[in-house]
């Protein structure tokens, strides 16, 4: 009961940490716009298709969506995300403030589901999974992407050399996806993986992009104040080590992109 309670705490600070991101993300965005395009070949060519955008934060990729098939519906757990959406997005979008881990929609109800760069969020990802799975129809179609383990290696590998606290989300491994979508349930068809590498002028321009996406929700940090200056600065250092040639500061993102299909049982 406690770890239930305690994954629904991190949700709900998961919510915030992105709904208070709701008015700078498209800003942030660059590694979305990227890996939301790199879906679109996928896309299902039957127009007259139900929809669910699994995690639409501002509606941007929603919008597209919707532009293309006949019922379309934007489902994320941030209530100042989907406010946004609501506000600047096609009228005819059904908009749902839920949890992944528990989709208020029928059995059966959902021919595919699109879902951008959301998934390295949910915990625990075998629930988002089984109810993915539950809503879509027999023969439906999952494409999504994520990240995987490799990214922010720099991030990661600076902080290393300063303290042993998380500074970065554990992201899963490739062969955890294909065991977690491989199941009685769905098959992983297609997949791939490649790194995309962001630059930044500086580490706190890096920092500000992160928290302008949300993606500074730590639920395992043990530190929960500032890191201090000193910290920073010793982290900074370390960070120069991957510095290019031209003064610009590497990030990067290990990008997957996954097919999968339900499976009629």
């Amino acid at each position: 009961m406690a770890q239930t309670e305690q994954e629904n705490a991190n949700r709900v600070n998961i919510a915030k940490s992105f709904g208070s991101a709701s008015k700078s993300y498209d800003v942030s965005a660059r590694l979305q716009r990227y890996s939301g395009k790199h879906l679109m070949p996928w896309l299902p060519n039957r127009n007259d298709l139900t929809v669910l955008d699994l995690g639409s934060g501002t509606g941007f990729f929603t919008d597209l969506l919707a532009s293309s098939y006949q019922q379309v519906i934007g489902l994320d757990i941030s209530t100042e995300m989907l406010n946004f959406a609501k506000e600047h997005r096609n009228k005819d979008i059904l908009w749902l403030e839920a949890d992944a881990h528990k989709i208020p929609l029928k059995d059966n109800s959902i021919d595919f589901i699109y879902s951008n760069l959301v998934i390295q969020w949910f915990d625990p990802l075998e629930q988002a999974i089984s109810e993915m799975l539950r809503v879509l129809k027999p023969g439906g179609l999952l494409i999504f992407t994520t990240l995987v383990d490799g990214t922010l290696h720099e991030l990661k590998s600076s902080w290393k050399q300063v303290d042993d606290d998380q500074h970065v989300i554990d992201f899963k491994t490739v062969s955890e996806l294909n065991t977690l979508f491989d199941n009685e349930n769905g098959k992983l068809l297609e997949q791939k993986c490649q790194d995309i590498i962001l630059e930044y002028q500086n580490v706190i321009h890096l920092a500000r992009e992160l928290k302008g996406l949300g993606a500074n929700h730590l639920a395992q940090k043990k530190n929960r104040g500032l890191s201090g200056k000193d910290k920073w600065f010793k982290m900074t250092e370390h960070y120069q080590d991957f510095l290019e040639p031209s003064g610009i500061y590497p990030a990067t993102y290990r990008l997957f992109s996954g097919l999968v299909v339900k499976l009629n049982n």
